[in-house]
């Protein structure tokens, strides 16, 4: 006989979980790969597309590299907000009632993981992506970001469209 806990692992719970470990692997493994076999510290800035590079860029602050302090003490308190941070958006989705909200807690939760293990192993969290575009003579580009970044981004968009447009309301109970 099964207990109350294993239905609620076969409630959106399930696929938020998953949407965390999925999001978790491919970005160590991206940045691993790209750290070590593809060896992006000796190649320098890598053009892909005309608007997009892989670059290596060690970002010591937070979102979009703001906040930048490599100092210990900073270090260890971005690591505790992320990690009181983590553990808020786990009970937010394990109460979640739509799969959506579910998966996008997932997303971000694997995304704040990632970045964690990066500022733990490095001290500071690898971004390689840039995107960037040239209008006359100036070129534009976009902060250098990761794969747990763009995660965190969708499940926040993930999340804001799930609270406006997704779960319809409750129903009023009648008066009369």
């Amino acid at each position: 006989m099964e207990g109350a806990g294993s239905d609620r692992l076969t409630s959106p719970l399930r696929s938020g979980v998953t949407a965390a470990l999925v999001t978790l692997v491919l970005d160590q493994a991206s940045k691993l790969w790209l750290l070590y076999v593809f060896d992006i510290g000796h190649r320098g800035t890598v053009k892909v597309t005309p608007f997009f590079d892989l670059v290596l860029a060690w970002n010591i602050g937070i979102s979009f590299g703001w906040f930048q302090n490599d100092g210990q003490i900073a270090q260890i308190a971005l690591m505790l907000v992320k990690a009181v941070a983590v553990i808020a958006l786990a009970i937010w989705m394990a109460r979640s009632r739509t799969v959506l909200a579910t998966v996008a807690l997932g997303l971000i939760i694997g995304g704040a993981i990632g970045n964690a293990i990066d500022r733990f192993a490095y001290g500071a969290v690898i971004d390689f992506a840039l995107f960037h575009v040239q209008i006359g003579g100036n070129t534009f580009n976009w902060y250098v970001f990761n794969l747990a970044d763009v995660a965190i981004v969708a499940g926040v968009a993930a999340l804001l469209y799930d609270s406006f447009l997704g779960y319809p309301p409750q129903k009023r109970p009648d008066p009369g």
